[in-house]
């Protein structure tokens, strides 16, 4: 009987996550829980159709409080970025995330606007919109299948904003790992419907933090647009996780004073 009783639930826990639509499947990707903190060493390379390559040194820090995160980069190297600083700030709704970069040649902080969401961040492939989660809710989420992918076994969802103008992109597709629920893979299109740009989680590691608690985080992302050839990667070469970061971090005054 016990062992009747544990097929049948088995066989309904398989039944409910194939009956799963698209929306839940980005809703438990949302829901993964985030470290309270992380602070990182980050080696970004931006790399030119021609394969030529610049190499930056970034500091990262990261705060998730009462469901709001909060990320800062400081930019360390080469000397054309040196000291370049910056602030996202998510805000709770669909109220834009807040932005804020330092620019040391200016000496000064300035707001980035909801108008600047398409452009390039800091030269990377990476749009300013890039940098925020969507809200689940501005989108419609269709489950086209199951696939496995650069080794993950994988929900392929299609995401289409809306209201079209609410997106730079014409659609989005996500390959979504059931083990860890972490976006493995995606495919942006343009308002054309071609494919502009692929990012890539290339590792994914467990990462125990100082609470004792583990965290699937990807420490080697690539972002490649497709159409110009140019690609960067992101790697993460050291990480601390939930160890505390002064509050003081997260704020203008910080990307003012570097301190």
């Amino acid at each position: 009987m016990k062992k009747i009783i544990s097929n049948f639930l088995a066989l309904s826990f398989t039944i409910s996550l194939f009956a799963m639509d698209g929306k839940e499947i980005v809703q438990k990707a949302l829901d993964v829980k985030d470290p309270a903190f992380t602070q990182s060493a980050v080696q970004m390379d931006l790399i030119e159709k021609n394969g030529a390559k610049e190499m930056r040194l970034v500091r990262q820090y990261g705060r998730s409080k009462d469901g709001i995160k909060a990320v800062v980069m400081v930019f360390l190297s080469p000397a054309s970025v040196k000291d370049t600083r910056f602030l996202l700030q998510e805000n709770k709704g669909n109220s834009p995330d807040d932005k804020f970069i330092y620019l040391p040649d200016l000496r000064s902080t300035r707001r980035v606007s909801t108008a600047e969401g398409s452009k390039s961040f800091m030269g990377t492939d990476a749009s300013y919109d890039d940098l925020s989660t969507r809200d689940i809710d501005v989108d419609t989420h269709e489950l086209l299948k199951e696939e496995t992918k650069n080794g993950f076994n994988c929900y392929v969802v299609k995401s289409k904003a809306i209201n079209p103008s609410d997106s730079q992109y014409g659609w989005r597709i996500q390959w979504i790992d059931k083990e860890t629920w972490v976006p493995v893979y995606a495919e942006l299109y343009d308002k054309k419907g071609e494919l502009l740009k692929v990012l890539t989680v290339e590792k994914l590691e467990k990462i125990t933090g100082e609470s004792g608690q583990s965290y699937d985080i990807p420490t080697l992302n690539s972002m490649k647009n497709v159409q110009t050839g140019h690609e960067t990667k992101l790697e993460i070469k050291k990480i601390v996780v939930d160890k505390p970061v002064p509050d003081r971090v997260f704020t203008q005054n910080f990307l003012n004073t570097g301190k």
